[in-house]
């Protein structure tokens, strides 16, 4: 399975979401491919604390093949780490690395770069699921909107859901989750489900510094518990289905 972690805006915790997502697939037993495909601006192997010697920029231009760029870590997924500060990655439309994480064969977790752009949506187009990230924040909202609406023009049948983060309670992911089915119902003809609620957690930042993922540093901590339920959430494909009732 191809998953795509998008946002509208930068700052909702992606990167980190799709961190903590990997190592709990990896923890059940997937063995995930975690890829950047932050073309241009990124930065997976940063937040991991990584010194890789070749990256995607190498096996796109043929300069060496993927498994010579992947680095397997610790906590039992690999990474695929991205270059910044590349105008030939940011300027791809996404083809090519598309193509070469369905030859993996399997589960995939892409780190989309923030925007709108056109590799942005090509990337998230071709997933298997969409995971929207947003927050409570009025301009998250808007930009998490924009992401569903070009993704059902783009991409009519893919499917996609919201995941909620950094939220105090789990009340607040109903109420965004809420505001954003709300939307695409009643402008795009059919609602999105909430794919589950990440609180906010002094332990994330924490591990961010430390370089390290936050199911290894803080296994305990709220936002890693929150993190394992939604990959079983996902793994179930309980996603098919938007909840009203209760927050996942």
């Amino acid at each position: 399975m191809l998953i795509a972690i998008a946002s509208g805006k930068g700052g909702v915790g992606k990167t980190c979401l799709a961190i903590g997502l990997a190592q709990a697939l990896a923890e059940a037993g997937r063995g995930p491919l975690l890829a950047d495909g932050d073309l241009g601006l990124a930065n997976v192997d940063v937040q991991l604390g990584l010194q890789p010697a070749r990256d995607l920029g190498d096996v796109l231009a043929a300069r060496c093949a993927i498994e010579e760029a992947v680095i397997h870590h610790p906590a039992g997924f690999d990474v695929l780490p991205g270059r910044s500060g590349s105008a030939t990655l940011a300027a791809m439309d996404g083809t090519a690395l598309v193509a070469l994480l369905r030859e993996q064969r399997r589960d995939v977790v892409l780190d989309l770069g923030a925007g709108l752009g056109v590799a942005q949506r090509h990337l998230a187009a071709r997933a298997d699921l969409l995971v929207v990230v947003a927050s409570e924040e009025p301009t998250s909202l808007t930009d998490a909107y924009a992401v569903l609406k070009l993704h059902r023009r783009d991409a009519p049948d893919a499917r996609a859901g919201v995941l909620v983060n950094m939220v105090a309670q789990r009340a607040q992911a109903l109420r965004v989750h809420a505001a954003l089915d709300s939307a695409c119902r009643n402008f795009l003809g059919a609602g999105v489900p909430l794919l589950g609620a990440v609180r906010r957690d002094p332990k994330v930042p924490a591990a961010i510094r430390a370089q390290v993922p936050l199911l290894t540093r803080h296994p305990s901590s709220p936002a890693a518990q929150d993190l394992r339920d939604v990959a079983a959430r996902l793994l179930d494909g309980a996603f098919s289905t938007p909840r009203h009732a209760e927050a996942p």
